[in-house]
């Protein structure tokens, strides 16, 4: 029998419409996860490192992060969790509108652990959120889990 796990997601995303149809596919899915917003990549990166307003917030077990963010990019906010020795064990799913090949690379090549196009369609997107659920709750062996 499989342990269920509850986990603490930080999604990065400035889209309202994109955070509504990800808390709406994770209750859908009925995810029990936390799941934390933040809306760029400055915020992120505060939220990571536990600095104000964040201090008290939890120290994410999955980052869903957004490529096209204000102030600090998506790949800015990847770069700077994967060189930073506190931070790098946290996996980082990119889940964003790019198809681009270039940006598929630069991801991988900034050590994320997965890159994810964002589906438009409501159906498919809670399928994607369902399968990165599973495969990080009931699959994937957590630090600290």
């Amino acid at each position: 029998m499989t342990e269920f796990r509850l986990i603490e997601v930080l999604l990065v995303e400035d889209d309202p419409g994109d955070v509504l149809l990800c808390r709406e596919a994770f209750s859908h899915n009925k995810v029990g996860n936390n799941l934390h917003v933040v809306n760029d990549g400055e915020q992120a990166l505060a939220f990571l490192r536990g600095e104000d307003p964040y201090a008290s917030a939890p120290r994410p077990d999955l980052v869903l992060l957004d490529l096209n963010l204000p102030r600090v990019n998506g790949f800015e906010v990847l770069e700077e969790v994967k060189k930073d020795p506190s931070l790098r064990s946290i996996p980082v799913v990119i889940l964003t509108t790019s198809e681009a090949e270039q940006d598929i690379l630069r991801g991988y090549n900034l050590h994320a652990n997965a890159y994810i196009t964002k589906p438009v369609d409501f159906d498919q997107f809670t399928r994607v959120v369902r399968q990165v659920d599973e495969f990080f709750v009931t699959v994937v062996k957590l630090p600290g889990k």
